[in-house]
């Protein structure tokens, strides 16, 4: 995704693959639990998938298909979870706090689709 981002203290590479993976798991399971700062730049690119699952077009399916990882998140993407939100502008996932991780309190959250 073109634009400012956070950098999540990795290089491009790596950084590309997280969020790859972590936006397709989103679609997949319809909510997960990381960092708040992983929360907020995943809920970016989400919120594209989505909007692209909206348009339905076939050029919008292979931008969907070049970013997430698995073929059978972007058929329920536009089957099922993108006309759920066809009379919805914008604000699709929510976030909430869930306090702080064990191991080194960082700041952990639930990102869901609404």
């Amino acid at each position: 995704m073109p634009g400012h981002h956070r950098t999540l203290g990795r290089n491009g590479g790596h950084r590309r693959a997280m969020m790859r993976n972590l936006v397709t798991s989103l679609l997949r399971e319809e909510r997960i639990e990381t960092t708040v700062t992983r929360a907020r730049e995943v809920n970016r690119v989400a919120e594209h998938m989505i909007t692209l699952g909206k348009r339905g077009d076939l050029a919008a399916r292979r931008l969907a298909l070049a970013y997430i990882l698995d073929e059978d998140v972007v058929t329920k993407l536009f089957t099922t979870i993108a006309p759920k939100y066809q009379d919805r502008n914008g604000g699709y996932t929510r976030i909430m706090r869930t306090g702080f991780r064990r191991g080194d309190a960082a700041p952990m959250a639930i990102i869901e689709l609404v």
